[in-house]
């Protein structure tokens, strides 16, 4: 698969729980650790100047492709974590990351990868198309790690 090589740096993100993201067994459900991880993501990506809503109304978006999530220990109410974002591979129309959501002790509750295709959003009634970066943004995420 072609795609930048790239130095791996990690951003990290904290996020505490909330009583609304527990399930009735008072740990957080399942739908929510994505939540955490499109977080994590969108304020590493303002970290680097890089502003969604502004490339939105250029009808540019990222929208994700693809999930593998392993589940490995509960966060519960209250808990402190930390959401970490890496960079794995920039492709001229993706990227792939690798994220993790940590307790506060670091231990690691769960691990992801996840892709993100850039996509031009069209007119309401127009399909989503692949498309590749703007330039702009590539070079960022390329100087970025």
């Amino acid at each position: 698969m072609s795609g930048v090589k790239l130095n791996k740096l990690t951003f990290e993100w904290p996020i505490r729980v909330y009583y609304e993201d527990t399930d009735a067994g008072g740990i957080v459900y399942y739908a929510n650790y994505l939540k955490f991880l499109e977080r994590a993501r969108t304020e590493w990506l303002r970290s680097l100047g890089i502003e969604q809503d502004t490339w939105l109304s250029h009808r540019i978006g990222f929208v994700v492709r693809q999930v593998q999530m392993d589940l490995l220990q509960p966060a519960r109410f209250n808990d402190e974590l930390i959401v970490t974002v890496v960079v794995e591979r920039l492709g001229k129309a993706s990227v792939v990351f690798t994220q993790q959501v940590l307790h506060a002790n670091r231990s690691v509750l769960c691990q992801a990868q996840i892709k993100a295709a850039c996509v031009n959003l069209g007119e309401s009634g127009e399909s989503v198309k692949a498309v590749p970066m703007p330039a702009e943004i590539f070079e960022v995420l390329k100087r970025a790690n």
